[in-house]
């Protein structure tokens, strides 16, 4: 039987009884080879094939063996994890795998979307170490970091502060008698709070504190500090560490806090790419003050991707589930039809798979612009950065709040089963909202991209040339909408100018309303606060132009002609179109669209739910998420969805795991004490009651004791449990 390989899962041909019959036909369906776009995500064939190997060399080895995680408890998640992530980096060392992207993937397929452990030490720690220091620090601390002889993290995020730099209250006082920079936490709101892996893993920080020195403040800087003994792993003199416990998600990381009791660290161990300190306390600062910003963009950039990936999977699941669940009549009589065959759970799920596209585009997007900016501050060109950093701060907003609320829908698509774990919505929901808070709280990161554009409208007043993209501001506010029928809005260039007239118009009307309140005698502080309305506003304007600006050329760029081509386009299109709608009364506002132009566009958008619907499936099928995922309770083979689909949703195999003891009860308060047996060797299986027997007939109350097993999924054994039970 022929069968082609995909992501390491097979694609059997039509007929084979392990694939749904339903799940078939929708992709005999599809008009293009969804093999086609998967190259096209991942820049080519040769690194899909790349990664998929990677994948199958994950899948086949027992290391590696599935586990489900719907049970576990947080501490043993925490080790589970931890497990893996060693096994991960021995096995990538034996393979000799070097390249960061290729370790991306093969710790992505060890740990599915459950969060990988020591994420933070491949992205953000040894980001700072290449982008924040010196050619000599990096020598000394590269090394460490790669052969995990430090394993590290970034703790910027205070009790009290986090977002606000300024605000940052953790301190770093040079002492020049010594050479040494000490490091103090003033306050119960200057301990850090947050910082992954920091609770029981991590032996070294890079710590954003304020650097003081000669008596003078010079605001935040980092510093590399050595929190844990490299012998017995304990805290160092002066530092205080400890696990903030349970949370929404990622409770398979250790977010920890942190703080310090007057902590040396040598003066070498300050970042000191940008800025230094000399031995005997002089500053020299930074020729941009926020060159500290570049770790940031590309910590967003990796965001946006995580997100993408997330709602690709959200968007996967609803929709496969769509394509087997069937219900009520669509034709009173005749037999219930799909649910993805209702226009309304089309309009549910055909948005989402068209976002999760823009945002995987889009991250890969942004990555290649942060390595273009490396490039020109190596020779000393720093010109890029207030674009790219005002920008991807909205971004970062304005792409995990469009992650999460998608998720939400898809799965409230599934209806009830959404609602269960074993239909890996909470997971995948739980590790994507959190980016709403972490790496920039979203209100404040819209507000950031806000004042670059109150910026960028000045500039453009002064008569300052702005970048290519930036032009929207000095659009003709009279140029109207050529739009006559609906399928004007197929023209790109249209869909685009609509978007630059809608973002222009609302930027404008924000710096216009802070104008008017400053010139009517409030102070310039009070103005902005009391226009967050209006800067936000102009912020997602200017962010959702930009993403269907990057999804449209990424697609022109392609070089492929073809049906997967056609499909694309028309799904860019669509992400545009379902913007309008969201967004109706912006995009009137700006005068550019009218309200007969909205009604074309509405048409216009019914039609591409038309075109896209036999296409779904096959969408889904090219994101190329392997239904095999070791150790996943959310991944792609949940009750809810698989490659095959074998039987539809059904949880019965997940809820047939759970180690639910059974308690005997004769009526009455019953009492329970709780405690292991060592050297218990009983003889029923995993989620059996057992050996109830009565212990003390004559006296009063009547005491039970239950001996019971419960299944160990981390340890893949059993444990004997008393319970004494007094009525």
């Amino acid at each position: 039987m022929a069968a082609t390989t995909v992501r390491g899962a097979l694609r059997l041909s039509n007929g084979d009884a392990k694939v749904n019959p339903e799940i078939e036909s929708e992709r005999r369906k599809a008009e293009f080879n969804p093999e086609d776009v998967t190259y096209f995500l991942e820049g080519g064939q040769e690194n899909t094939e790349r990664r998929r190997a990677l994948e199958a060399t994950v899948f086949s080895d027992p290391a590696f063996k599935k586990q489900n995680l719907s049970f576990m408890t947080q501490e043993q998640r925490y080790t589970h994890s931890v497990g893996l992530t060693i096994k991960a980096i021995k096995k990538m060392r034996e393979l000799d795998i070097t390249d960061n992207q290729q370790q991306w993937w093969f710790k992505e397929a060890v740990h599915g979307s459950e969060e990988t452990n020591l994420s933070l030490h491949s992205s953000m720690f040894l980001h700072c170490i290449y982008t924040q220091m010196t050619e000599d620090q990096q020598e000394i601390w590269l090394n460490a970091a790669f052969d995990y002889t430090v394993i590290g993290t970034y703790a910027q995020t205070e009790m009290g502060h986090g977002t606000y730099l300024r605000g940052l209250e953790t301190t770093a006082t040079y002492d020049p008698s010594t050479q040494e920079f000490v490091l103090h936490s003033p306050t119960l709101t200057s301990m850090k709070w947050w910082p992954g892996n920091l609770g029981k893993t991590v032996t070294h920080a890079v710590v954003a504190a304020r650097l003081i020195t000669q008596g003078k403040d010079h605001g935040t800087h980092m510093f590399m500090v050595q929190l844990r003994s490299m012998k017995d792993h304990t805290p160092l003199p002066g530092v205080e560490l400890g696990d903030i416990g349970p949370k929404l998600g990622f409770n398979n990381i250790d977010n920890g806090y942190l703080r310090m009791d007057r902590v040396r660290i040598p003066r070498d161990h300050m970042c000191m790419k940008f800025s230094q300190v000399a031995p005997d306390g002089t500053y020299t600062a930074p020729p941009i003050a926020k060159l500290s910003y570049g770790s940031m963009v590309v910590i967003r950039s990796f965001l946006i991707d995580h997100v993408g990936v997330g709602l690709a999977k959200g968007a996967m699941i609803a929709t496969r589930y769509s394509a087997v669940r069937r219900q009520s009549e669509l034709i009173p009589g005749k037999p219930e039809p799909r649910i993805l065959d209702y226009q309304s759970q089309q309009m549910k799920l055909f948005p989402q798979i068209a976002s999760a596209f823009a945002l995987l585009i889009c991250g890969a997007q942004l990555k290649d612009r942060f390595l273009e900016y490396l490039a020109q501050t190596d020779e000393g060109n720093f010109s890029a950065l207030p674009e790219l950093h005002g920008t991807t701060a909205g971004v970062k907003a304005f792409t995990t709040e469009m992650a999460s609320s998608g998720l939400e829908i898809l799965r409230m698509s599934c209806g009830g089963h959404g609602f269960s774990a074993a239909s890996g919505f909470p997971e995948i929901y739980s590790n994507v909202v959190a980016a709403c808070t972490y790496e920039g709280e979203n209100t404040v990161m819209h507000l950031q991209t806000a004042r670059f554009l109150m910026k960028a409208v000045k500039q453009a007043m002064e008569g300052a040339k702005l970048t290519p993209f930036m032009s929207y501001i000095t659009a003709n506010p009279q140029e109207r909408c050529p739009a006559r029928n609906p399928n004007d809005f197929m023209n790109m260039e249209i869909l685009r100018n609509t978007y630059r007239h809608r973002a222009r118009s609302t930027v404008r009307h924000a710096a216009k309303c802070l104008e008017d309140e400053i010139r009517g005698g409030k102070s310039s502080h009070m103005a902005w606060n009391d226009n967050h309305l209006h800067l936000i506003a102009a912020s997602k304007a200017h962010c959702h132009l930009f993403i269907l600006d990057s999804f449209n050329r990424s697609i022109e760029g392609w070089e492929h002609q073809g049906p997967a081509r056609t499909i694309m386009e028309q799904l860019v299109r669509f992400y545009g179109l379902h913007g309008i709608l969201q967004n109706k009364g912006e995009f009137l506002v700006s005068g550019h669209l009218s309200v007969a132009q909205l009604d074309l566009v509405n048409k216009q958008y019914i039609a591409l739910l038309e075109a896209i619907r036999p296409n779904a499936v096959a969408l889904v099928d090219a994101f190329d998420i392997h239904d095999d995922r070791s150790g996943r309770s959310w991944d792609a083979t949940t009750a809810m969805s698989t490659r095959t689909s074998t039987i539809g949703p059904s949880p019965l195999p997940s809820t047939k795991k759970m180690p639910i003891p059974v308690f005997w009860s004769g009526g009455g308060c019953i009492q329970f004490t709780h405690q292991a047996i060592p050297g218990g060797e009983p003889k029923q299986g995993p989620g059996e009651a057992v050996n109830i027997r009565r212990k003390n007939a004559k006296s009063e109350p009547i005491r039970w004791e239950v001996m019971m097993m419960v299944a160990d999924s981390v340890k893949s054994d059993v444990r004997l449990t008393r319970f004494l039970c007094v009525c």
